[in-house]
């Protein structure tokens, strides 16, 4: 049955298996393995990575900290992405079609859209923001440098307005002491944080106070959501493309800010504040839990786009090798981002004359106050942060490609006629178009309180219970050893041991760590000194619930159409895998998924990847019924 022709192992493919196009003509594939590991790398590496995990780093012990996190790396983040990208490879299916393997679970992959809808809507957002600054940075000077702007305050003090009167420059009648200064400086409201805050978002007093739409940042709001469309307009054929210069551009840009910013007076302290080990911190269950939550935020672990961007590969890519890279990958970008964070921060902290805890911060406070200020005090400040603006851009265009593919792949699989695989475009344009008018909202005035929490609700603990949820299906419902049978069909070698171990009890109980964790450390949420009041932290539980609500639903509505005299009858048909699951293409479907009836021209099993086995028994379908399967055979 198989001939003796070998193909090649340069992407793992089974040695003694006879050379085969493995193409999946009607759903497409990368165009190489380069475009897969570029689109994850950039869907991996995000704005977490830059704004995120420098302040976590030196707020939980610095050096000390790379130790738990590179543990929780090995032992919970590869093993994690691994597990995804191989799910989805096998299948060849986005996060809902894989659930034929158990499709009492397929909730999961709803939860997983959920979750992609709401991190798309609000990251796109932030990418607006980014585009709002870098086109402000096409000035002489940039807009956020002095205090003679007419939005500014009374108590606007810039870090250059310090410098001159540290240099005499100002009036002597003003206190002309340097710790005067210094302690104005303190309490002063920066320039750059009076130009966020009363100029950008023209922020109001209350989340229910919308105001009126920030006209400039619905415009960068439109023109993020055409360039998400235009470069997937063509799905992975077009952004596997443009990922060549989106993923691979911003290494650029943190290299010449590296190397600007450890050249300046201050950076040393800097960069000893963020790598300095403090080992008694290592014993705290905060540090751990910290590390174990970043690996699993920063990897997008249960988001759904690692299962959709794998679905793309041919069945034979060594997933195994690619898992592997991207994590480190995405790991290293963020210990390097640190030093590029924290050299300007040092540059800073020196200018003022304070400690670089004082000018530490993470998220928006970080990418549009904090750095921006820095910048100004760089000879072509402009040009500096035309940059780093750039580079955040494309950061985050990088994993806003993923999250809208992983949606669109959804829709269309779980369809899966041949009208809407020829209109896949329009379904991508409807899509963005919904993403464009729920993101309105986000460009109010009190905007930055809607977008701050979705990021602290609807991505958090509902991931860990999605995560949860799938390694329980797969190594339990389903079976691990069916599982390591299907990567061993796949790729050759069945999953490493360590994996195996991973898998089955080190990886879920670090996620069940990581639910027990955020819940004891759970704090309602605030911004700067403004606390959310009680119905708005109630919407945000209810945006966590609403991914998490999708299990239990669909697996009642599974069962109750799920033919069976006995509640366990039914569990027992509900839970095991749907005729159709399997490698999508009949040339990869061998040993026990080798077709039992043979296949008639009219079945198009050959160029069909979707359902391979729908004109055989019309009843099964990618919803994962399975109610004519005894009876056929």
């Amino acid at each position: 049955m198989v001939g003796k022709g070998a193909k090649g192992m340069l992407n793992g493919a089974v040695p003694s298996e006879a050379t085969k196009r493995d193409q999946n003509l009607k759903r497409g594939n990368w165009g190489n393995q380069i475009e897969f590991v570029l689109t994850s790398v950039g869907y991996a590496v995000g704005l977490g990575n830059v704004w995120r995990f420098p302040y976590l780093c030196y707020r939980n012990g610095g050096g000390a900290f790379m130790f738990p996190y590179f543990i929780m790396l090995i032992f919970c983040g590869i093993p994690l992405f691994f597990m995804e990208l191989s799910f989805g490879q096998f299948a060849s299916q986005g996060c809902l079609g894989v659930w034929r393997i158990s499709p009492m679970f397929k909730g999961v992959g709803y939860g997983m859209m959920v979750v992609s809808t709401y991190i798309g809507i609000y990251y796109n957002v932030v990418i607006c923001i980014a585009f709002y600054y870098f086109f402000s940075s096409m000035t002489p000077v940039l807009p956020w440098t002095y205090c003679n702007n007419p939005w500014n305050t009374l108590d606007c003090a810039g870090v250059l307005d310090a410098s001159n009167i540290t240099n005499g420059s100002r009036n002597p009648a003003l206190p002309g002491n340097l710790s005067h200064v210094l302690n104005h400086s303190l309490q002063r409201t920066s320039p750059s944080e009076e130009y966020w805050r009363l100029y950008v978002l023209k922020l109001s007093d209350d989340i229910g106070n919308f105001g009126e739409v920030r006209l400039p940042l619905l415009g960068c709001l439109g023109v993020s959501w055409v360039v998400v469309f235009l470069c997937l307009i063509r799905g992975v054929k077009s952004s596997g493309k443009v990922v060549y210069f989106t993923a691979t551009f911003p290494y650029v840009v943190l290299t010449i800010l590296f190397v600007r910013g450890v050249t300046l007076e201050g950076a040393f302290t800097g960069i000893m504040y963020y790598v300095t080990p403090q080992w008694d911190k290592i014993l705290e269950a905060k540090v751990w839990g910290d590390a174990a939550s970043q690996i699993f935020y920063s990897l997008g672990c249960a988001w759904g786009g690692l299962i959709t961007m794998a679905s793309y590969n041919k069945f034979h890519n060594n997933c195994y090798r690619d898992s592997v890279i991207i994590s480190i990958t995405n790991c290293a970008t963020s210990v390097y981002a640190g030093f590029v964070i924290f050299s300007i921060l040092g540059f800073m902290a020196n200018h003022l004359g304070v400690d670089v805890s004082r000018v530490a911060d993470h998220g928006p406070g970080l990418a549009f106050v904090a750095y921006p200020e820095a910048l100004t005090l760089l000879p072509i400040s402009p040009l500096w942060s035309l940059l780093f603006f750039f580079m955040l851009i494309l950061l985050g265009l990088g994993t806003q490609f993923c999250l809208l593919e992983t949606l669109v792949t959804a829709i269309v699989d779980e369809v899966g006629n041949e009208w809407i695989l020829q209109k896949k475009t329009y379904v991508t344009l409807g899509v963005a178009v919904a993403g464009f008018l729920l993101g309105i909202p986000l460009t109010s005035q009190a905007g930055i309180y809607w977008l701050l929490l979705m990021d602290n609700y609807a991505a958090s603990f509902s991931l860990v219970v999605i995560s949860c949820i799938m390694c329980v299906s797969i190594m339990y419902i389903y079976g691990h050893r069916n599982y390591f049978q299907d990567i061993q069909m796949m790729l050759g070698f069945p999953p490493p041991l360590f994996f195996q171990i991973c898998w089955r009890f080190v990886s879920p109980a670090i996620i069940f760590f990581i639910l027990i964790f955020t819940v004891i450390q759970y704090q309602p949420i605030t911004y700067n000194h403004y606390q959310y009041p009680g119905w708005a932290v109630a919407i945000g539980f209810l945006m966590a619930l609403s991914s998490v609500i999708c299990i239990p639903l669909y697996a009642l509505f599974q069962l109750c159409r799920t033919e069976g005299d006995t509640l366990l009858q039914r569990l027992k048909n509900a839970t095991k895998p749907s005729r159709d699951w399997g490698p999508a293409l009949l040339e990869n479907r061998t040993g026990r998924y080798a077709p039992t009836i043979p296949p008639s021209p009219e079945d198009g099993l050959e160029v069909q990847p979707l359902h391979p086995d729908k004109a055989q028994i019309p009843m099964v379908g990618s919803n994962g019924s399975s109610r004519l399967q005894d009876s056929r055979i």
